[in-house]
């Protein structure tokens, strides 16, 4: 039974957003999420809202009830470019405006918070590209984006600044799509305990996997039609509707 456990390897993913996202439109729920999650075997999940953390005390709990360890993250954007932050306060997030402010965090907080640079070096969105050198002690790992095929593989100059600087590589789904969550994601030895801090320490010590496949047509075509088409629809309705309803209570 112990050589058993010994051989127990849960899945991780510790980027993805939900509708509750502030800044995106996401056509899928929490509850959805954990459904997922918990048909597909994941034991640790992050939602990461952008500038917000997701503090639901009801999906928290019921996450505990499935046996889901899910730590309560944000992905914030600080002087033009994305950081991930796990296991921090709404508060902590509210204070944040530089990387010298992430450097005051980590020295605070020290092992009990674990940061991630997502997506570094593609260049749409809030991406860290080439400051990450400088930026580097403001991060424990460095994300492996799916968003890759063939030639195509901006992740290739992640791996090397990972290799350089010894910090780990973290494979996630980024996921705005229930259907785009499952394929990538890193995986860890079940510890004793699926506690936050152990959870922490497997993915800073290994040992780890990352499963990140190649993506397909279908998901590229999907990824392509949604970020380019479908989201921006989706926004300009959101800001439609929040104006209306502006103007309609100053009237």
């Amino acid at each position: 039974m112990a050589n058993n456990r010994a051989q127990d390897w849960i899945k991780v993913d510790l980027h993805i957003h939900t509708l509750d996202d502030p800044k995106d439109v996401i056509d899928y729920s929490a509850h959805q999420l954990l459904e997922r999650a918990k048909q597909l075997g994941f034991g640790v999940l992050a939602i990461t809202l952008h500038d917000a953390v997701f503090d639901r005390a009801e999906v928290f709990a019921d996450a505990a009830a499935t046996g889901i360890l899910l730590i309560p993250a944000a992905e914030v954007r600080l002087q033009g470019a994305d950081i991930i932050l796990l296991n921090v306060t709404p508060s902590e997030v509210a204070k944040l405006k530089t990387f010298d402010g992430v450097r005051e965090l980590r020295a605070r907080r020290g092992s009990s918070i674990f940061t991630i640079a997502p997506h570094p070096f593609y260049v749409l969105g809030g991406s860290i590209g080439e400051r990450l050198l400088r930026e580097i002690d403001c991060f424990d790992a460095i994300e492996l984006c799916h968003f890759h095929k063939g030639l195509f593989d901006l992740n290739r100059r992640a791996v090397k600044v990972a290799t350089k600087f010894g910090k780990p590589l973290i494979a996630t789904s980024d996921a705005h799509q229930l259907h785009a969550f499952g394929r990538h994601y890193t995986s860890i030895p079940r510890p004793s305990e699926l506690t936050i801090e152990k959870v922490f320490a497997a993915l800073r010590n290994g040992p780890r996997r990352v499963v990140s496949p190649s993506a397909s047509i279908v998901d590229l075509a999907s990824m392509i039609y949604f970020f380019f088409f479908t989201h921006p629809v989706r926004i300009r309705r959101q800001r439609s509707l929040a104006s209306a309803l502006e103007s309609k209570s100053q009237t």
